[in-house]
């Protein structure tokens, strides 16, 4: 696992694409390095695919350090995918991980027994990562989902022994239940039991809001990296202010309520153009796919903003690129102010 930085994206059904990881990235100083998951892509349906040509698989200039996220319980589609997408992407730089998805709470994936509904089979579950490691070289890591209390700790650390005995070389836990999904408060003690309980890496990952919680989480846990997903989404310049509180750069980002409803602002202003560049100039997709790429990040980061809401229906009511790029820089010509915390993660 190549990092520096103490901190990543986590892959998120139709957020963590090609323009998430871009943004994100761009806040990132350029001598720091941290990993960079893929949205969850479907073992039964990469085989078919040509790399590239999808918004789950398009990838931006120079991308390093990608950690595709695997789908799946069947070797042969779980081999296929991981050869394909090292074959294919080639440079021995762009993927430096695979992960398997232990953790996806929907239905389709309970129905197929991926996902979450593997913790429920341990024997299973090893085999998967068996699965994977054994189709490269490169380090296999798991992202899984907690255990129901403190009870069941011992349990969530023989899982992970059996894992990590299996191939897994590294762990990211997410410490609230399948039912829980993205409510309640995540059990970080978790965590903290996996930590000093085992011998590989562990990745924490759960109410990550701001850069205060990355350090906190850090320090709590001793986890060796924080993963965020709504909360970095919403708040991408938060590799920057962890980058300035380190002493990584000098440059200072923005820090009070009203300077993060700006950046706010000009970070989606790129998020259309990346948009437009990505999957319509690349991609070749027509104007309403992007647009529903942009109202989904909207609709679900939206709810860090005080008065966020009526920027969804601005966005939403917008018929072309150029109507939401004036609607976009007439809401933010008054100053919004970005809440640090909220309940309504979507």
């Amino acid at each position: 696992m190549q990092f520096s930085f103490p901190l990543c994206l986590a892959p998120m059904v139709g957020l963590s694409h090609v323009v998430l990881r871009k943004i994100v990235y761009d806040y990132l100083p350029q001598d720091q390095q941290t990993i960079w998951p893929t949205e969850m892509l479907n073992s039964r349906r990469v085989p078919q695919e040509k790399l590239g040509f999808t918004a789950e698989t398009l990838l931006h200039e120079g991308e390093r350090n990608l950690v595709p996220q695997i789908l799946g319980n069947d070797k042969e589609m779980i081999q296929l995918t991981i050869r394909k997408m090292i074959n294919e992407w080639g440079d021995i730089n762009t993927v430096s991980g695979i992960d398997i998805n232990m953790g996806c709470p929907v239905q389709k994936a309970l129905r197929h027994n991926y996902g979450v509904a593997l913790m429920g089979d341990l024997n299973y579950a090893a085999q998967v990562v068996e699965f994977a490691a054994t189709a490269s070289n490169k380090p296999v890591s798991v992202k899984l989902r907690a255990v129901g209390s403190d009870k069941s700790v011992p349990e969530l650390i023989h899982f992970v022994k059996t894992l990590r005995d299996a191939g897994a070389q590294w762990i990211t836990l997410h410490p609230r239940t399948a039912e829980q999904k993205r409510r309640g408060q995540a059990d970080w003690n978790q965590i903290t039991e996996l930590k000093k309980a085992l011998d590989i890496p562990i990745i924490g990952n759960g109410d990550i809001q701001t850069a205060d919680d990355v350090f906190s989480m850090l320090e709590q846990t001793g986890c060796d990296l924080v993963m965020s997903g709504r909360g970095l989404a919403a708040r991408p310049w938060m590799m920057w202010q962890v980058a300035y509180r380190k002493g990584l750069t000098t440059d200072v980002p923005p820090m009070t309520e009203y300077e993060e409803g700006a950046e706010y602002g000009k970070m989606l202003l790129k998020f259309i153009h990346l948009s437009r560049h990505y999957f319509c100039e690349k991609l070749g997709h027509k104007p309403d796919y992007a647009f529903r790429k942009i109202q989904f990040f909207v609709r679900t980061t939206h709810v860090w903003l005080e008065w966020g809401h009526p920027l969804t229906s601005e966005v939403n009511r917008s018929q072309t690129f150029e109507e939401m790029i004036e609607r976009v820089e007439k809401f933010f010509s008054q100053p919004h102010r970005m809440v640090p915390y909220t309940e309504l993660r979507q």
